[in-house]
């Protein structure tokens, strides 16, 4: 029976090395599966696009052309957690991951119960420089643009965002046309675009603004 920890984590849920992205414990099969899996397979990758973090340790490719979506999240955590006023996230499905390494030299971080384990949904980052690099569903992963190498600006194209979510709780007024919506997209109410030179408001961080889009 596996050992639980005073918090009712598992040994098999994995804890990892913030300082060395070491896995210690392991009783799961999560690393031999997409994203993290290195078996032979792999080997006929179809690499359409090349990312690695800030350092070079952690490098990774992707299959699918595009995005299935692509989102801008004004979340006051992804705020926290990226040190930016929004995070740049591109959906895509595990199996169109692949990482050079696998699990070796990520760190993890399960933010529900702040804790630094492989835990679903959780968190992804070079365990060296502590680039983000996605974070990770049960299902899906939203994968960081910004570390992608596009050779142009078409390219780039191809990763722009559809709308904005959680836009309530954003920090600086975009100006862009998109949609965006005060929580999640198409759960949430619609919110309108203040007004470039009329709005003399300005934005504090954690004050929501709810600008419906049927005022």
């Amino acid at each position: 029976m596996a050992d639980r920890t005073a918090k009712g984590v598992t040994r098999g849920e994995i804890e990892t090395g913030a300082e060395t992205g070491a896995v210690r414990d392991s009783t799961e099969d999560w690393k031999s599966k997409p994203p993290y899996r290195t078996t032979p397979a792999n080997e006929h990758f179809d690499k359409k696009w090349t990312a690695h973090c800030h350092c070079g340790r952690i490098k990774y490719w992707l299959s699918r052309d595009k995005p299935l979506a692509t989102k801008f999240c004004h979340c006051v955590d992804c705020q926290s957690l990226h040190g930016a006023p929004f995070q740049w996230a591109a959906i895509f499905e595990k199996e169109d991951l692949h990482f050079e390494k696998g699990a070796e030299g990520l760190a993890f971080y399960h933010s529900p119960d702040k804790s630094t384990v492989h835990r679903l949904p959780c968190k992804v980052s070079c365990a060296y420089c502590h680039s983000p690099i996605m974070d990770e569903g049960r299902n899906m992963v939203l994968m960081f643009p910004g570390i992608i190498k596009f050779s142009d600006a078409e390219h780039k194209k191809l990763f722009d965002p559809q709308c904005h979510i959680f836009y309530s709780q954003r920090v600086v007024d975009i100006h862009d046309g998109k949609p965006k919506w005060s929580r999640l997209d198409g759960q949430s109410e619609l919110m309108k675009e203040v007004d470039r030179t009329g709005s003399k408001e300005h934005t504090v961080l954690g004050e929501a603004r709810n600008e419906n889009m049927e005022d």
